[in-house]
């Protein structure tokens, strides 16, 4: 069996750290930021983030996946009605990690870990914009065979089109004057 290489957990056991990190993520957004170690910011930060990706997609079985972790109702309305609607124009980095220091008992070191609320800034917005259009307009047409549909078509329209309508009209103008 492959030895674990993870390093030491929080609490103790992987149950105990679950149960942790439900309790910091209950806070984060319930509050908005906390003050805890850097080591459990840092094992928060992913947690936190998947939980406010499910909340963006905002249907039922999100809000039941999230309610596995996150067992307070009223959080997970708030997450889901006031802090995934400010996180719609962001692919990720919705939380933030600053060092703060040591706490003054056992020197351990702090970390305030928090939501970023501020908006997207207008450069990375013009570039997300960018990359998506060249997104879809390359999955609608690909290039080999857009192509080859547009020449065909066009060639068969101009050569088929003329004579036919034309022709058409001679003979409805043949057959009246007879």
């Amino acid at each position: 069996m492959p030895t674990p290489n993870k390093g030491p957990r929080l609490g103790g056991g992987p149950a105990h750290e679950r149960l942790i990190l439900a309790n910091l993520s209950t806070q984060l957004f319930e509050h908005g930021r906390i003050t805890t170690t850097e080591t459990k910011a840092k094992r928060l930060r992913p947690v936190a983030e998947r939980l406010i990706t499910f909340a963006k997609r905002g249907d039922l079985h999100a809000r039941r996946r999230v309610l596995r972790v996150v067992r307070d109702k009223s959080v997970v309305h708030t997450l889901f009605t006031e802090i995934a609607p400010q996180m719609t124009e962001r692919d990720g980095g919705y939380t933030r990690i600053t060092k703060v220091g040591t706490r003054k008992g056992d020197n351990a070191p702090l970390a305030v870990i928090e939501l970023v609320t501020e908006p997207v800034s207008p450069k990375q917005a013009v570039v997300r914009e960018a990359e998506k259009a060249a997104e879809r307009s390359s999955k609608k047409t690909p290039a080999k065979k857009s192509a080859k549909v547009e020449d065909a078509p066009a060639e068969d329209a101009k050569v088929e089109d003329a004579p036919v309508t034309d022709a058409a009209d001679e003979k409805s103008a043949e057959s009246k004057d007879a």
